[in-house]
């Protein structure tokens, strides 16, 4: 069975010594409310939460799965129970005003709660996680009627939300959506089209389900140009607050999925349901950017979530297993073997796990710093505060999204190498981290659509490469506060290089645009993966750092703590960032070895 165990102290250490949150919260409105204390009983009452409610139901809600009869979908049992107990405690509403029933603390709470849940049962942590993006929507778009009708039970978590993008005939290319939404005479919609793949589109959890909804109006123009943004309640809310009659909307089926099987994904049909338009009209792919990167940033903690699960379970494992004796010596001479863990090739999986574990918990909870500050320009109705920081965030989103999930399937797969023939068998839990880590590389866009997003649209259009600069700047800037250190001169020097590199490749790829109007789509996965290795390198370093620093000076953990962070940062720079290299080499190739072939020619099997 698998077990979960919040790793509080890996997260203090970021928070408090990496990150100091505490100075981050003085600069926000609703920071004052985030006192050490508080935040210290909202870390332990999720972990609590998260370990010994929700982990206990991963592994038997994967083999009952959802069941759907008559339009109806009933979610694993436990899995009810479990969202009561998350509603009793408040969880939905931490970031939320108090004005509809939340708790006012910063959005960076918010996505740690969401890392613990989700690595405790992530499929379960999909139910609440995408209300999140709704209320965020319906909060920064909504009118004040809308928010007075739809909030309050969104915060309080008796009312669920979902994005509903996806139809039969188009994925990411939304200019492809065909869903009609006809003007009422009461300023309402009629909405008739199918949706896709919507995750949390029908379930037994709450007592009603609002839905974000894509749709075009009778005169709208082509493409992205022309669609609007409605919301779409399963039962029209009464003149009190309450449910009402039901709406025409209705689940066709549940897909039956390779993971993630204990999360409803639903075919929903709207047939004439009724809508209310959010935003303006022919602009609601902006509005629903709002939800596409708050759903972004999650799933790049779906990475994180199954590298560090697949890391807690592999660990002990490679402790208890014995097999052989290691090259340089019997290590437990009065054992029939040393245990596996000994052996070097296991404990390269082991820190590669760890490294990325933590070292995507640091990007994570750096982004989060600027969450904080959108969400506070979305709050206050400050549109250019809310732009400024979410430019910013922009930067990182296809970066933890692809980056992270990409690492995640990696991590997975060493688990189940840990376990060897044993990481195949269903009831040690390890193929199940592999099945629902595979996921997370495709919905809210494919790896390659992250790694367009970043160097095509990011990088060269929208900056034409000063948005490397920047952030290559900053860190050559924290790199020459410890120049002279020698104990950082490795991870300073190393750095160095790489930031020149970045910097060198990325003008070299907008020159070759000029000639090969291919090389962004052929060279953009390996300039995603080249970045997220590079950010995560900085970020070790700056672990190191600290380590170094709390080694000298004392800190509140043990020093073994901080020689492990020295340790797994030693062992990223030496065995993972050179992966750089490669992905450096790949990127500049000519697009003509991927474009040049006839697509006739891909195979001959006539």
């Amino acid at each position: 069975m698998l077990t979960y165990k919040a790793p509080l102290r890996d997260i203090k250490f970021l928070i408090n010594d990496v990150f100091d949150y505490q100075t981050h919260y003085k600069d926000l409105d609703n920071g004052e409310n985030a006192d050490p204390e508080t935040v210290d009983m909202i870390l332990q009452g999720m972990a609590d939460f998260a370990e010994n409610v929700l982990a206990p139901l991963y592994q038997p809600a994967d083999e009952e799965g959802c069941h759907f009869e008559n339009g109806v979908v009933t979610t694993p049992k436990g899995f009810k129970e479990a969202y009561q107990q998350f509603v009793d405690g408040g969880w939905q509403g931490i970031s939320y005003p108090e004005e509809y029933g939340g708790m006012n603390l910063p959005t960076s709470l918010n996505l740690i709660k969401a890392e613990m849940i989700g690595t405790a049962n992530w499929p379960w942590a999909m139910y609440p996680g995408l209300s999140t993006g709704c209320i965020n929507t319906i909060m920064q778009y909504g009118t004040d009627e809308q928010k007075e009708t739809y909030l309050h039970k969104l915060v309080e978590g008796s009312w669920a939300g979902t994005m509903c993008l996806t139809e039969p005939q188009c994925g990411t290319d939304l200019g492809q959506v065909k869903s009609k939404a006809i003007p009422q005479d009461d300023a309402s919609y009629k909405l008739s089209g199918t949706k896709i793949f919507i995750s949390s589109g029908e379930h037994d959890l709450t007592e009603n389900i609002i839905h974000i909804v894509l749709a075009r109006l009778p005169d709208a123009p082509e493409g992205t140009r022309g669609i609007s943004l409605f919301i779409v309640p399963k039962f029209l809310p009464n003149a009190e607050g309450e449910i009402g009659e039901r709406n025409g909307v209705s689940c066709g089926s549940i897909e039956h999925k390779m993971g993630i099987s204990s999360s409803a994904t639903c075919v929903l049909n709207f047939d004439d349901a009724v809508g209310y338009l959010i935003g303006e009209p022919n602009k609601g792919l902006k509005a629903m950017f709002t939800f596409m990167n708050t759903a972004r940033i999650g799933t790049g903690i779906q990475g994180l979530a199954h590298t560090e699960l697949s890391f807690q379970n592999a660990l002990p494992y490679a402790k208890d297993r014995r097999s052989m004796r290691t090259l340089s010596g019997t290590k437990d001479p009065e054992k029939v073997a040393d245990a596996i863990i000994h052996h070097a090739d296991v404990r390269r999986m082991l820190l590669t796990q760890k490294a990325f574990a933590e070292g995507g918990r640091s990007m994570i909870y750096h982004s989060a710093r600027y969450a904080d500050k959108m969400a506070q320009g979305i709050i206050n109705g400050d549109d250019e505060e809310f732009e400024k920081w979410d430019d910013k965030l922009g930067f990182y989103t296809p970066i933890l999204k692809g980056f992270l999930t990409e690492l995640g399937i990696e991590a997975a797969k060493h688990g189940q190498q840990v376990y060897g023939g044993h990481g195949y068998i269903k009831e040690w839990g390890m193929e199940l981290i592999a099945r629902d880590a595979r996921i997370a590389t495709m919905y809210e866009g494919t790896t390659g659509i992250q790694a367009l997003d970043l160097l095509g649209r990011k990088v060269i259009l929208q900056s034409k490469g000063k948005i490397i600069r920047d952030y290559t700047s900053s860190i050559m800037k924290w790199c020459g506060e410890y120049a002279l250190d020698k104990d950082m001169r490795k991870f300073v020097w190393a750095l160095t290089k790489l930031c020149a590199e970045w910097n060198t490749l990325t003008v070299r790829l907008m020159l070759m645009a000029r000639k090969d109007r291919e090389i962004i789509s052929a060279a953009s996965d390996d300039f995603l993966m080249y970045s997220g290795y590079v950010m995560m390198g900085y970020h070790w370093a700056r672990m190191a750092a600290v380590a170094y620093d709390k080694l000298e000076n004392g800190g509140t953990e043990s020093p073994e703590f901080y020689k492990a962070k020295i340790q797994t940062a030693e062992f990223y720079f030496d065995k993972l960032l050179p992966r750089t290299s490669g992905h450096a080499e790949g990127m500049v190739a000519p697009s003509s070895s991927m474009t040049a072939m006839d697509i006739d020619n891909f195979a001959f099997l006539d």
